[in-house]
This record gives structure tokens, C-alpha cells and sequence, in this order.
């Protein structure tokens, strides 16, 4: 896949993901393409964005004239600030993350199992830079959505029976977006909601490890 096909995929799963907030919202969007899903906010949708190194009213990824060395989110990215945007220290920020005031947390994820376990934060032998705050947001956040690649570059399932990756959190994941769905995890199990693209659900099925429930009102 070429970089611009990649950056296409990704972009196609973030304006899908911000579907997922709504007006009103305060939300916390997780290091690399989460960061994506701030490009892509209905002007109709008075959203907050918090990110964990204490900022509170993220704007859109800063252009060449807007760009601020100083100004930059828990991935070390630089960003833009919104008017009435503030500024705090991590404490404060987790102390929101932990105290129940973030609405949704929208993060990747290397793995994702069919009981909502995640795996997102370190593939043991490589380096890392830290477990950064997905496993405060992953039990603080009201809702959890994960967007990841359906697949991984050897064309592997990511959502499976079990992560073989250390966990970030147990059965703490609420919906997945893929490229090729959208997939709820159900006490019955994983629930697919809707086809992203021109897939079948047996094309859905092949590439994912567990028994998938077909929603009834299946959106395509």
C-alpha cells in the first residue's frame, strides 16, 4: 500500500470515528490517527478536546503559518488551541480523565479482543516511549472507541478471541471502527454494525478471528 493510499485509509476510518461525538461532547483523542479525527469536527458540533499533557480545547493539526513549537499534545505533535482554550498540569488533566469527565476516548489499538480487552500500548522486545494515558482513559472515559486497521501488514486479524499483546485494560473497549466495519462488543459477543467499502460480510468474517453476530438493521 502506498503512503497516499495509507493516508486515504486512514483518513476514510477518522471521519467515520467522529460520528461518534456528539455535541456537547468532552473528548480525549489518542496518540497517532486518533489525532486525525480533530480535521474532521461538524462545525455544527461544539466539541472540547482534552489531551493528558493539559490542554483543554485542541483545535485542528496546525498549518505551515499556525505552527508553535511550544504548542503540542500528549504525542508530542504540534497543534493549534481553540478560543477560550486553557492550560493546566497533567494532575489536573488526569484528575478529570480518572474523576469521570471525558465523555469519549477515541484510540488505537494493536489488538482488540472479543470480550473488549485492548491491547494498544508496547509489543514486548521494541522500544517505547511510555504507557502514556490510555490505561487511565480506557476506565475513566465514559465510552471507548477504538480505530485501528482492520487487518495488520501481514493481512492478520487485529480483533481476535484473545490478545497475545500485554493488555491495556479488560473488557474496556464499547465499539471498534475499522476500515471494512463498524463492531460493537456485546455481552453476547461482537456485534457488526456496519460494512465500511465494498465488503461482504463473509469478507468481514475471513478477517476477523471471532464468530461475528450480524446486526439485523446491518448498515452498508
Amino acid at each position: 500500500m502506498s503512503v497516499a493510499d495509507r493516508h486515504k485509509l486512514r483518513e476514510l476510518i477518522a471521519r467515520r470515528a467522529e460520528k461518534e461525538i456528539h455535541d456537547g461532547d468532552y473528548v480525549n483523542l489518542g496518540i497517532g490517527m486518533p489525532t486525525m479525527v480533530a480535521n474532521y469536527i461538524s462545525e455544527n458540533k461544539q466539541v472540547v478536546l482534552q489531551s493528558e499533557n493539559g490542554l483543554l480545547g485542541i483545535g485542528p493539526y496546525p498549518t505551515e503559518a499556525e505552527l508553535d513549537a511550544d504548542l503540542i499534545n500528549a504525542g508530542k505533535e504540534t497543534v493549534t488551541a481553540i478560543k477560550g482554550a486553557s492550560y493546566f498540569s497533567s494532575a489536573e488533566s488526569f484528575a478529570m480523565i480518572r474523576g469521570g469527565h471525558i465523555d469519549v476516548a477515541i484510540l488505537g489499538a494493536m489488538e482488540v479482543a472479543e470480550n473488549g480487552d485492548l491491547a494498544n500500548w508496547m509489543i514486548p522486545g521494541k522500544m517505547i516511549k511510555g504507557m502514556g494515558g490510555a490505561m487511565d482513559l480506557v476506565h475513566g472515559a465514559k465510552k471507548v472507541v477504538i480505530i485501528m486497521e482492520h487487518v495488520n501488514r501481514s493481512g492478520e486479524p487485529k480483533i481476535l478471541k484473545g490478545c497475545s499483546l500485554p493488555l491495556t485494560g479488560k473488557q474496556v473497549v464499547n465499539r471498534i471502527i475499522t476500515d471494512r466495519a463498524v463492531i460493537d462488543i456485546t455481552d453476547d459477543g461482537l456485534l457488526l454494525k456496519e460494512i465500511i467499502g465494498d465488503y461482504s460480510v463473509e469478507d468481514i468474517q475471513k478477517v476477523t478471528e471471532p464468530k461475528l453476530i450480524v446486526d439485523p438493521q446491518l448498515k452498508k
